[in-house]
């Protein structure tokens, strides 16, 4: 499970960073750093009060939150709430790359870029939803306790239908 979550971000991120590359390598750096600040503000943020805190999590998080953080409070995991504007330095690890791979095929049309791009797409859309619905989130014992994340989602989802 852990496996295939990390394999997902990674593969995510590699991708940004192959896109990226197409407007030099100080670009594709400066991605690389931001991926890895987003993986450090979560792990501040939610997993120091998570209580997979030191343990092994669907994403590994929890064993590499200790290394960094100390612990925080459970409870205050269960009350954050969320919302888009907290959302968005995730969604922009896909949209970076996206508009960036986007100007470079409207410069020029490249059949790698273009590959990049619906492989980007398919796990960022794809890939996450099948990791968060089918694997982590449907066994996390935090989502029973007090998820945000599941509270903001299911709240949207209730107002779709």
């Amino acid at each position: 499970m852990v496996f295939f979550a990390v394999l997902v971000n990674v593969s995510v991120y590699a991708l940004g960073v192959g896109i990226l590359s197409g407007f030099g390598i100080t670009m594709a750096a400066l991605y690389l750093l931001y991926c890895l600040g987003i993986e450090i503000h979560v792990m501040r943020m939610s997993c120091v009060d998570c209580c997979y805190y030191g343990k092994w999590c669907a994403f590994g998080r929890g064993k590499v939150a200790p290394l960094l953080f100390k612990q925080g409070d459970t409870k205050r995991f269960a009350s954050r709430c969320i919302s888009w504007k907290e959302l968005l330095p995730d969604m922009l690890v896909f949209l970076v790359p996206f508009v960036g791979g986007s100007a470079l095929l409207i410069q020029g049309f490249s059949w790698s870029i273009a590959i990049m791009l619906v492989a980007l797409s398919a796990l960022s859309f794809g890939g996450n939803y099948v990791v968060r619905s089918r694997i982590a989130c449907k066994y996390c014992k935090q989502r029973e306790l007090g998820c945000p994340a599941e509270q903001f989602f299911g709240k949207q989802r209730a107002q779709r239908l």
